[in-house]
């Protein structure tokens, strides 16, 4: 993992495009992410990217390859996993001990996660009793940056009649997490396909004995895991 005495010449700005690069990585399972796809995900102009990403290549943070595809050094991906690790820590405590919901918790976690005392975070983990997972389901990576990427489908890749269950959700925004818990929906919650509709992709699910019609953009946002 990086060396801590590397954090320190870092800005927010820069650390947070570091953790959107690193993200992006995971959640589209590709071995690069381009310029352009950064500064959307990151909701900023494509020429602050590129200039942002100039200063982090000096830094020998981030590499480019052909066509400008954007990659993270060995440094840069240990920066990016510390700043996971604080931002869903600071959310699982928010939510299990300040009676935040988990759709209040990212905003809080996006401004405690720049804390740079190594030993409050450490603190942090070992008086919650070293949690597994973030509130939206989402797996935290241990004091010693190991951090298992699990396989994940959507929602949306279900059949009619299949059944499966929540595990985490890809949209972390609050107006997606507030949708969500307004129509019942939890981690763990089981889901039963009943329909998907040909013109638009949209479903009808069944759970908790509720039956809901959701877009195609919902199911694209929800992870799920199978059940046999």
């Amino acid at each position: 993992m990086t060396n801590k005495s590397n954090l320190s010449n870092l800005t927010k700005s820069e650390e947070d495009y570091l953790k959107a690069l690193f993200q992006l990585l995971i959640d589209d399972g590709t071995d690069k992410v381009g310029n352009n796809q950064l500064a959307e995900y990151l909701k900023v102009s494509p020429a602050s990217t590129n200039s942002m990403i100039k200063k982090l290549k000096t830094k020998k943070y981030v590499v480019s390859e052909k066509y400008g595809k954007l990659d993270l050094t060995e440094e840069g991906r240990g920066i990016a996993l510390r700043l996971i690790r604080k931002h869903r820590l600071w959310e699982t405590f928010l939510c299990n001990y300040l009676n935040f919901t988990w759709d209040e918790v990212h905003d809080v976690a996006e401004q405690l996660e720049h804390v740079k005392s190594f030993k409050l975070i450490n603190e942090l983990d070992r008086f919650m009793d070293f949690p597994k997972q973030d509130p939206h389901g989402e797996l935290i990576p241990n004091a010693e940056g190991e951090y298992a990427v699990l396989p994940k489908i959507t929602l949306s890749s279900l059949m009619e009649n299949e059944v499966c269950s929540l595990i985490s959700v890809k949209d972390g925004s609050v107006s997606f997490l507030k949708y969500v818990s307004s129509i019942g929906l939890a981690l763990s919650s089981e889901i039963k396909v009943l329909e998907v509709r040909e013109f638009d992709k949209s479903m009808k699910i069944e759970f908790n004995n509720c039956v809901e019609t959701v877009t195609r953009k919902f199911a694209d946002n929800v992870f799920v895991k199978k059940i046999v």
